[in-house]
């Protein structure tokens, strides 16, 4: 049974197909966990050490995976950042950079840089409304 081709419903806050159907339940959370992880360039680099993206099925598999970029899966994702690196995956050139440490520690430290860059555009952001509403609310008075 395909599980993205069936009409999902949620329990919980995590999809189903039905209350039977507990196996799909568990297959769409250890898929989700699963590419949650691909997030971790060092886990990517511990998957290409130890071979696993010279295996063609293992390749085929995250090829399936990029299901998870539609909106209707992509909305229970903690790591948005694993649909890139799932992106990335499906280019040998990339998979067989990985096997080198220095790779995904430069990686890693990008993802670092992006987070603070984000964090302090979002602090900005926020600090700018809230003292846009202060003067509106002085003036209103």
């Amino acid at each position: 049974m395909d599980l993205k081709k069936n009409k999902i419903f949620t329990l919980k806050g995590f999809p189903y197909i039905s209350v039977y159907d507990t196996g799909n339940r568990l297959r769409f959370q250890l898929e989700l966990e699963f590419v949650q992880c691909l997030a971790n360039p060092n886990y990517l680099n511990f998957l290409a050490q130890r071979g696993y993206f010279k295996d063609k099925a293992f390749v085929n598999y995250l090829k399936y995976l990029l299901y998870w970029k539609e909106p209707e899966y992509a909305k229970y994702l903690k790591y948005p950042q694993c649909l890139h690196m799932l992106e990335l995956l499906q280019y040998e050139h990339f998979r067989k950079e990985l096997v080198n440490a220095q790779c995904a520690k430069f990686i890693d430290e990008q993802q670092i840089l992006h987070w603070q860059h984000y964090s302090r555009k979002r602090m900005r952001l926020q600090q700018a409304l809230a003292e846009q509403q202060q003067q509106n609310n002085t003036s209103v008075k």
